[in-house]
């Protein structure tokens, strides 16, 4: 479903970019060419700051917002997902938060104020919290990462999970012209 905000934004989806029919998509988000939104995704911007304003959520090209996935923000702040970019099966992305490039977000993994840097990879079940992952680091499955977190403990991302994503996100841009080909049958 896609609907206006209670400010009236409606989401601009690029023709070439899929959004299920059961996923809903509301107010002031920019979804670009070739992006894959799932069954059952909420992307909301409804939220204003105190002067009633709101950045956008912004869905780069090529990235794909798999099913069940929720992607919000608070107060009005800024969200990015960046270009070739895969948020798994439902994760869950509080603004303000930019996700870089080429990252994977993984299964049930919540990111809340919080920086990706390209190329990374948070794993199932990972918590990022108010911190800025510079680019390149893998945070294993389950782990909790906030401020008080040693960052030089984290390792970077290896030949192979960097081939998982980059896997991840080619799969998803097929999925979006496949399901661009049959949207209007029956």
């Amino acid at each position: 479903m896609i609907r206006k905000n209670p400010n009236g934004d409606l989401p601009i989806i690029h023709p070439d970019a899929f959004v299920d029919p059961t996923a809903i998509v509301c107010g002031k988000v920019i979804i670009e060419k070739n992006v894959f939104i799932g069954p059952y995704a909420v992307i909301r911007a409804d939220e204003t700051d105190e002067k009633g304003d709101m950045q956008p959520i912004i869905i780069q090209e090529g990235a794909n917002i798999q099913d069940g996935v929720v992607i919000h923000s608070k107060s009005g702040a800024a969200v990015t997902a960046g270009a070739a970019t895969s948020i798994a099966h439902r994760a869950i992305v509080h603004g303000p938060c930019t996700v870089g490039k080429g990252v994977f977000i993984g299964f049930n993994s919540v990111l809340f104020d919080c920086v990706i840097g390209d190329g990374s990879a948070v794993r199932h079940n990972a918590v990022v919290d108010g911190v800025e992952l510079p680019s390149g680091f893998y945070v294993p499955s389950t782990m909790r990462i906030g401020p008080q977190t040693d960052l030089t403990e984290i390792p970077r991302m290896s030949v192979a999970a960097t081939a998982f994503s980059e896997d991840v996100a080619q799969t998803n841009v097929k999925l979006v012209q496949g399901y661009k080909a049959i949207q209007n049958e029956l």
